[in-house]
């Protein structure tokens, strides 16, 4: 998959504006009601991750959770990266 040029990029991050982009990466934090919640979020995220074989880096501190997507072998941001953007705001949606 090759990566998106930067015109591409700021038009996908329309789509998932609770995403920021840093370099190469797409990041965002998302706070869950309590711990047990951001694992269970996590837990979700990672069904999603590996259906699509794509997986986010994400730092867990107590309910905050800080999560990195990029396709490394790409170099870059991919339709990968948004596709599973997209699918985790519908998980941190659902338990909002």
């Amino acid at each position: 998959m090759d990566p998106l040029d930067d015109s591409t990029v700021n038009q996908r991050l329309a789509g998932v504006p609770q995403w920021r982009r840093e370099g190469d990466e797409i990041r965002r934090t998302v706070e869950a009601r309590d711990f047990p919640t951001a694992i269970r979020i996590v837990d979700e995220i990672a069904v999603e991750a590996e259906k699509l074989d794509h997986h986010p880096d994400i730092d867990i501190r107590w309910r905050t959770l800080h999560l990195a997507l990029t396709t490394h072998d790409a170099g870059g941001l991919t339709e990968l990266d948004f596709t599973l953007a997209a699918r985790i705001d519908g998980i941190a949606a659902s338990h909002a």
